[in-house]
């Protein structure tokens, strides 16, 4: 058996080495346990800077996709004004719609059908307009402007024929259903010689769904790139489907009421 006072040493020193281990426990987490907190504070700190990095990533992303538009709605201006030789500037103004109307455009200086479609008059015409049952000639040009502005019609006046110059232009009667109804109905209010920018968003007004080669209801675009660039966003259900005409009425044949031909008008 060890002395008394022995055991009583081994014990005191056994105290000594426990409190000597713990303390240097104690040191080796303090800095940690004074770093939670700073950590905890710098968190939404970097949170919000991240957050403010998407967002202007996102909003220069937004005004490159505006500045797009307002360039193409120059172009297709420059475009339908090389007929008269006047150069008009329009801006858009973006509006975000639901998933059914994915980024929905409104244009400053356009005018509101009564049927929903919109236009603004580049240049007035002369004389009266057509009626129903009217055949009107006329030359075009079409953008998908609410999807980057692709030209599916980018023709700038006739190309002209053999013969006749007037050949390459298209005719449509009034009310025979064979153009879109916002082209048709734009007509109805236009002049011989007037060139219009007709806006027409998708739906009732636009295209109809199952005419894939467009030979039902015009105008069909005249190449194959064009109806490749029209049928992508007419099949995209995830894009704006808004499409832009560039209209100029060139003249109104009137139909022989004997006959039933139209008569060419001057």
């Amino acid at each position: 058996n060890k002395p008394s006072s022995k055991i009583f040493e081994d014990e005191t020193s056994s105290k000594m080495i426990t409190s000597s281990l713990f303390e240097s426990l104690i040191m080796l987490l303090l800095p940690l346990y004074l770093l939670v907190p700073v950590v905890a504070l710098n968190l939404p700190k970097a949170s919000i800077k991240n957050h403010q990095t998407r967002a202007a990533t996102l909003s220069a992303a937004g005004n490159d996709v505006l500045h797009g538009r307002r360039d193409l709605l120059l172009t297709s201006k420059n475009i339908a004004m090389a007929l008269i030789g006047t150069n008009v500037l329009v801006s858009p103004e973006s509006v975000w719609a639901s998933d059914s109307q994915i980024d929905l455009q409104k244009y400053e200086d356009f005018t509101v059908a009564s049927e929903g479609w919109s236009y603004k008059d580049v240049k007035a015409g002369t004389g009266d307009s057509p009626l129903p049952g009217d055949r009107v000639v006329f030359d075009w040009s079409g953008y998908t402007i609410g999807y980057f502005g692709r030209p599916f019609q980018a023709k700038g006046g006739p190309q002209g024929g053999a013969f006749d110059k007037d050949l390459d232009y298209l005719r449509t009667e009034i009310g025979s259903g064979k153009m879109v109804p916002a082209v048709e109905q734009a007509f109805l209010s236009m002049k011989v010689g007037g060139v219009r920018q007709v806006v027409v968003p998708y739906g009732p007004l636009s295209y109809p769904t199952g005419d894939k080669g467009h030979e039902l209801v015009g105008p069909k675009p005249a190449t194959f790139s064009g109806m490749r660039a029209l049928d992508f966003v007419l099949d995209n259900a995830r894009v704006d489907r808004t499409m832009l005409f560039n209209l100029k009425l060139i003249r109104i044949d009137k139909k022989d009421p004997r006959t039933g031909a139209f008569v060419r008008g001057s």
